[in-house]
């Protein structure tokens, strides 16, 4: 079959298609390919975008981190202000909460006390398998919006490692 000439701007054609479009099942000329389409699954909601963690339970984290000396004391200092950073220093030496018998340290628990806004007293639990410290600091939020550590302790009984 011809198809007719179009003439510059006049009308178009109609479009020459067999009788019925193609054949239910067929694949459009050339296609080559076995593949089918999946089906449509049904929309399944998104899970509940989680809230960012409470300072005072990152600092927690990444102080524990570096007192147990599973990370560099360089690796909060950007966030560790102040004589803070010598205690540290100081304390991060001696690995107070480090692992005990096999046993690496975990935060039990953390609680904090705002002193006024801007200003957290925190305090936590760490274990490390039956041996409890307790590891507590001081955290400002700077004029440019970002925690800073500006005091850091760790008491409890010497720990006997194995």
């Amino acid at each position: 079959m011809t198809r007719p000439r179009r003439r510059p701007g006049g009308p178009r054609p109609p479009a020459t298609r067999p009788p019925g479009g193609r054949p239910p099942g067929t694949r459009p000329p050339g296609r080559h390919d076995t593949r089918v389409p999946e089906p449509r699954r049904p929309h399944r909601p998104l899970t509940p975008v989680q809230p960012p963690p409470h300072p005072t339970e990152l600092f927690t984290e990444r102080l524990m981190l570096v007192l147990s000396g599973q990370r560099p004391l360089h690796w909060v200092a950007r966030h560790i202000a102040h004589t803070a950073y010598d205690d540290l220093a100081r304390l991060a030496e001696s690995r107070p909460l480090g692992t005990v018998g096999g046993h690496r340290p975990a935060v039990h628990r953390v609680g904090h006390y705002e002193v006024r806004p801007g200003v957290f007293e925190v305090f936590a639990r760490v274990g490390a398998g039956t041996a409890l410290r307790a590891l507590a600091f001081r955290l400002h939020r700077g004029d440019d919006q970002r925690w800073r550590c500006t005091a850091v302790e760790v008491a409890g009984p010497p720990l006997h490692r194995g």
